[in-house]
């Protein structure tokens, strides 16, 4: 069975509009909310990935139905007390953090223990970051030195509680505030700004919420016990899948590209302002305001020179899950580029930052580091032409698409592995490359 795919040339100049994957982040999160609803949601243009996948099989298990009809998803809450939880139950969360974090939050009133489990990447996760602030609200939690296998047993007698959240983790963060939906009072929490996708999502809902900006901090207020109702939603585009299709237009030959109908979240666009910095020129178009979330098309063309930067750390919350492409851009740049504090980025499916670090070694780019500070020493003429494989990164669809985008631009003969990973987050990444003109080959599963 064949499960790698093959580039061995540079991708011709294109010229398109295309339209990506759904926003992850959303559909997560629009699924576990309309779980608890009173009433009948109906999600559009959702997310078909492994990841939301998983989250659908979840909340049916935990006996919320849901059906598909005409490309919508019709999910049956029965609100905050809805989940069936007397009998013991296994979780499996796949490859999602996001799933597996979000949904303890949910079940902090089960009546009989809940397993939650993981596939080998999630397993090596830490979930002390949500583990700490439950077992507060008084729940049982029981965990593998705080990794995966985590047994939940809920409790009648919550209590609302003050928190900081201090990682800029908005998986932290909205564990806390899906559990604090099911606290008496009114539960404080202090989280260094980050994703606020959960906190525009409970002001459509209106959800009783109070958020104050101080500093680098939000100040979040949550009263508990409010029952709310149903709701539509149509998903937007995903910034972060759209972040290799910018990095491949900006690096390829007299190409542009239309990206339409993408979330700008201004705590998701932190790409666009590095990438900006570093002497692209990338605009949003069409704007417009969906249920509280900014909505554009996104307007890319070729960059033939691009500047280091110094990354402000501020940026990074912003642009976690984009670091590993707009460090292709960085191998490019006249100068060398600085990027501080990315310890969160070895907290994701992979060990992020070592692994880029040694791909960027790999394909000739002289990095610098000290702890969780990197610098990346640009090669403007940057151009390959050896044999490169990539595989060990756990499986991480990131990564794949990664390798992907440089080998479309950088040249070499690349054999890149673990083709089944994008399907976590985008299974048509493959197929756009192609619609653009990319030359890509595989040998199909034999089953």
């Amino acid at each position: 069975m064949s499960n790698h795919i093959l580039i061995k040339n540079k991708i011709n100049p294109f010229k398109n509009i295309i339209k990506v994957a759904s926003d992850k982040s959303l559909s997560l999160r629009c699924v576990l909310l309309a779980s608890v609803a009173i009433g009948v949601s109906r999600i559009s243009n959702l997310l078909e990935s492994e990841d939301v996948k998983n989250a659908l099989k979840t909340i049916k298990k935990l006996g919320i139905n849901y059906k598909k009809k005409n490309g919508v998803y019709k999910i049956e809450g029965f609100g905050l007390n809805g989940y069936n939880s007397n009998n013991k139950i296994t979780i499996n969360a796949g490859n999602s953090g996001t799933l597996g974090r979000l949904i303890l939050g949910l079940c902090v009133k089960s009546k009989k223990k809940i397993k939650l489990i993981g596939d080998n990447s999630l397993s090596k996760r830490d979930f002390s970051r949500v583990i700490e602030p439950l077992k507060l609200f008084g729940v049982n939690i029981k965990s593998n030195n705080s990794y995966l296998p985590v047994e939940i047993l809920g409790t009648e007698f919550l209590r609302p509680i003050n928190y900081l959240e201090n990682r800029g983790s908005a998986q932290c963060k909205s564990a806390v505030m899906l559990a604090a939906l099911h606290a008496p009072g009114i539960t404080k929490l202090k989280a260094k700004k980050s994703r606020n996708h959960t906190e525009i999502l409970f002001k459509h809902l209106n959800i009783p919420l109070k958020i104050k900006s101080k500093g680098e901090y939000d100040l979040i207020e949550l009263k508990g016990l409010n029952q709310f109702n149903s709701f539509d939603y149509q998903i937007p585009g995903d910034i972060s899948s759209s972040a290799f299709f910018i990095v491949l237009t900006l690096l390829s030959r007299k190409s542009k590209i239309i990206i339409k109908k993408i979330n700008i979240n201004e705590r998701r666009i932190g790409i666009v302002k590095i990438l900006n910095a570093m002497n692209s020129n990338i605009i949003f178009k069409n704007k417009k305001v969906y249920k509280g979330e900014k909505i554009a098309d996104i307007y890319v063309k070729s960059v033939n020179k691009f500047k280091a930067i110094n990354c402000p750390a501020n940026f990074n919350s912003f642009a976690i899950d984009e670091f590993l492409i707009i460090f292709l851009v960085a191998a490019k740049a006249n100068g060398i580029s600085i990027f501080r504090n990315l310890g969160e980025l070895n907290k994701k499916e992979s060990p992020r930052l070592d692994i880029a670090i040694n791909f960027l070694k790999m394909i000739g780019i002289r990095v610098k580091r000290k702890k969780d500070d990197i610098k990346i020493y640009g090669k403007p003429n940057l151009s390959l032409n050896g044999e490169y494989i990539v595989k060990n990164f756990l499986k991480d669809h990131r990564v794949f698409m990664m390798a992907c985008i440089a080998a479309l631009t950088f040249g070499g003969n690349w054999k890149i592995n673990d083709k089944d990973s994008i399907n976590t987050s985008f299974p048509k990444f493959l197929n756009i490359l192609k619609s653009l003109g990319a030359k890509i080959s595989w040998k199909k599963k034999i089953l």
